[in-house]
């Protein structure tokens, strides 16, 4: 009993790090659903402009920063899916260290590849939200948005 009570504490032990990075990459996700939530509530505010306008040049530039909006959407889903199968391979990661240990079974090769998937899959949800960040700071330099 005195052994399994020692494997299962070294177990813990190991399994703390990917239980840290989940709370990393649950910081990530509040992050880029606030970025979304501020999209989504801009993208309300053009359309409700486009369909008032009738001059030609301000409902062209609505309508392209409308276009920018709907871009950043699709680009932010992208990151927050990366970074929520991210977060569910850590969370099996975990899960094998201990059906690993429970069972006896030597998953090492599974663990790796599914860390290493984990870490892949955050560094494109990561790369997504630069990408995003960037496309709405290249809009506002150019002075594509529009304000009444």
């Amino acid at each position: 009993m005195d052994d399994s009570l020692t494997a299962l504490a070294g177990i813990i032990q190991i399994a703390v790090a990917p239980v840290f990075l989940l709370a990393g990459i649950a910081g990530f996700l509040n992050v880029m659903s606030g970025r979304l939530g501020r999209i989504v509530d801009r993208a309300r505010v053009v359309e409700r402009r486009v369909s008032t306008l009738t001059d030609t040049g301000k409902l062209e530039r609505s309508s392209r920063e409308l276009r920018t909006l709907w871009r950043r959407v699709t680009i932010i889903n992208w990151s927050i899916g990366m970074c929520t199968a991210s977060a569910l391979m850590v969370c099996v990661v975990v899960v094998g260290l201990f059906a690993g240990d429970f069972w006896s079974v030597h998953i090492e090769t599974f663990v790796v590849v599914t860390f290493v998937l984990a870490m892949l899959l955050l560094i494109a949800a990561l790369l997504l939200l630069i990408k995003e960040v960037q496309l709405a700071t290249r809009v506002l330099v150019a002075g594509q948005e529009y304000t009444d």
